[in-house]
């Protein structure tokens, strides 16, 4: 029963530790690999956690695209 109960909250803690991917990851986020490793190598810092968790949430910047055509007169 103990093993059980240590088994969960392993789970649980890494859940909690991989938040910030976890979130990136369903939220699609464009660099997710990014924020993967920043997880994984600054996470333990309580200010790398809250980085990468802000920029799990922060909305991926929207792509512009400008369509120049260009008409001969003549």
């Amino acid at each position: 029963m103990i093993t059980l109960f240590i088994l969960i909250a392993i789970l649980f803690g890494a859940a909690l530790y991989f938040l910030p991917t976890i979130l990136a990851y369903l939220r699609k986020k464009s660099n997710l690999v990014a924020i993967f490793a920043m997880n994984l190598l600054l996470g333990w810092l309580f200010v790398g956690w809250v980085i990468a968790l802000v920029w799990a949430l922060s909305n991926d910047s929207p792509t512009t695209i400008i369509v120049h055509s260009h008409k001969d007169e003549g």
